[in-house]
């Protein structure tokens, strides 16, 4: 038994030791640089103020005119080639000209290229030079699945010092992506590496997820085969833990009893983020649930963009489904909105946020046995938060399910069922180190990350060297 094992390990961690070491190393990279992604402030900082004195159509016609039956959420935004209503449902997304109801997804290079410098402009950013590059399905850092209902996307370089590109949806003529150079630079190092990310790869989604799933198993495997064999041979040195092995082997056993705990947490959990609900529940919405959430509204009943309440600050105005009514949600800045009710005037009712009575009537259709809804807290043990800063998020306890609903915009954020609360802690906490203790002290959590990272780097180096003699012994390389 014990020679299979060492057999096992032996060739195991041959075949995973420059990957063990990519993963240290490329986590260390992730923790301060992330991988690229247009962020709500970047986003609405790039919105153009609604005009006024334009003649629009009502939004029930503009659902009539996207095609979209199933629609849930509309949207108003002032595009450098006129307004338009951006209609989404459960499975995709459309824009048409707010004047008449034409389509208004991007078809040419020049419209892309002006919407995308008049978002630069308001960022501040320098879109003298910016010039189009390409039309495309994907690359490197557009292939997530999150872009699916924007593709194709055109790419714009702004030549700028920064080397910021900017993505622009065809099917709505939104910015939905932008990197710099020093993203893409360190996610070479950082995410592409640590995911496993190559776009050749990642298009195919259940290829790479099968890949990855089956490479982390056997890594894990491979770690805890080295484990066992650690402890099995230690040897007391006057009281002292010691080696039976000489110089590389020694080094290699030594710092792999002083990392086992971190490298089996952290391989294991590593390994967990592939999960995609083969072991845990995935925290999305039962069918019958996502039914309720997403219940067609009579459109018509929705509150008319004519309303006084309106603020001429407005940037974008959505309609919305929520319980059974339909809310406008007026934004004026990325942290300050305002909500009204349909059927209810401005004075009836208007307020920022939906409130704890809005949020129990939602849940009281998803689920039986529902508690009183309670703001999260900042530093709740499963966290939730919203993209508006400032907005509380709900949390509604039914039972052993839990719902957290943002009370900026009424989307449920996570259902968290026993299993998902169990896989925020043996995934997210294990893997990220963000227990509640260390994130309210994040350059501890920093310093712990770091070297933890460094300790497993070094302790994959030893196995690397070992496993190159090995292989120049057996091979005579």
């Amino acid at each position: 038994m014990m020679g299979a094992i060492v057999l096992l390990h032996r060739w195991l961690g041959i075949a995973f030791c420059l990957l063990f070491a990519m993963w240290f190393a490329s986590g260390m990279v992730m923790h301060f640089v992330p991988f690229p992604s247009l962020t709500e402030a970047e986003r609405f900082a790039g919105l153009a103020p609604l005009e006024r004195g334009e003649a629009i159509i009502a939004v029930g016609d503009a659902v009539v005119a996207s095609g979209i039956l199933d629609a849930t959420r509309v949207r108003l935004i002032q595009r450098s080639d006129g307004p338009v209503y951006v209609v989404s449902g459960p499975s995709r997304m459309r824009a048409v000209h707010a004047s008449d109801g034409a389509d208004a997804s991007v078809q040419s290079a020049g419209v892309a290229l002006a919407i995308a410098q008049d978002h630069a402009r308001r960022r501040g950013l320098d879109a003298i030079h910016a010039a189009f590059l390409e039309r495309a399905d994907d690359d490197q850092w557009s292939v997530p699945n999150s872009f699916d209902r924007h593709r194709p996307l055109f790419r714009i370089a702004l030549g700028n010092a920064v080397g910021t590109e900017i993505y622009v949806s065809s099917r709505t003529g939104e910015i939905v992506l932008d990197t710099t150079r020093f993203e893409r630079g360190w996610n070479l190092a950082g995410s592409v590496l640590h995911w496993i990310y190559p776009t050749v790869l990642r298009r195919d989604w259940a290829l790479w997820d099968r890949v990855v799933w089956t490479v982390s198993l056997l890594a894990l495997i491979a770690a805890v085969l080295g484990a066992v064999l650690g402890i099995v041979r230690i040897r007391q040195r006057g009281g002292l833990i010691g080696s039976p092995y000489r110089g590389w082997h020694a080094l290699h056993h030594i710092l792999g009893l002083g990392s086992t705990v971190f490298v089996l947490t952290w391989i294991f959990s590593g390994w967990l983020s592939m999960d995609h609900g083969r072991l845990f529940s995935r925290g999305q919405l039962t069918p019958a649930e996502a039914g309720v959430t997403n219940a067609v509204p009579d459109w018509r009943r929705a509150p008319p963009l004519n309303d006084p309440s309106l603020s001429i600050a407005a940037r974008e105005v959505e309609w919305l489904a929520f319980s059974g009514s339909v809310y406008r949600r007026d934004r004026t800045g990325v942290d300050s909105q305002t909500l009204t009710k349909a059927g209810e005037s401005a004075r009836d009712r208007q307020m920022m946020f939906l409130d704890e009575q809005d949020v129990v009537g939602l849940t009281a259709r998803l689920r039986a046995g529902c508690n009183a809804a309670s703001v999260v807290v900042d530093n709740d043990d499963y966290p939730a938060r919203s993209s508006v800063p400032g907005a509380p998020v709900y949390r509604s306890r039914c039972d052993d399910v839990w719902y957290d609903i943002d009370a900026a915009d009424g989307s449920v954020l996570q259902r968290l069922d026993a299993s998902r609360r169990a896989y925020r802690w043996f995934y997210s906490a294990l893997h990220m180190l963000d227990f509640p203790a260390l994130t309210a002290h994040p350059r501890l959590r920093d310093v712990l990350i770091v070297g933890l990272c460094a300790l497993g780097l070094v302790f994959s180096i030893t196995g690397i060297v070992i496993g190159w003699r090995r292989l120049q012994s057996k091979f005579a390389i």
